[in-house]
């Protein structure tokens, strides 16, 4: 038990040191990966659709 308390301790003690981000720090980070995650899907979904008309070229 005494193992445990000390391990909540030294994790609310790091806790502390944490620098957390302002509201508008959080939002602006957010839309940033919601973009490269829609640029990045859009990415992968030409190159999907150019080889699938590739092939389909290919194979006929």
């Amino acid at each position: 038990m005494e193992q445990a308390n000390g391990f909540a301790a030294a994790t609310l003690s790091e806790l502390r040191k944490v620098v957390w981000p302002s509201r508008q720090q959080l939002f602006n980070e957010t839309v940033a990966v919601i973009v490269m995650v829609a640029v990045s899907a859009a990415a992968i979904a030409a190159l999907d659709r150019f080889y699938t008309w590739g092939a389909k070229l290919l194979f006929r």
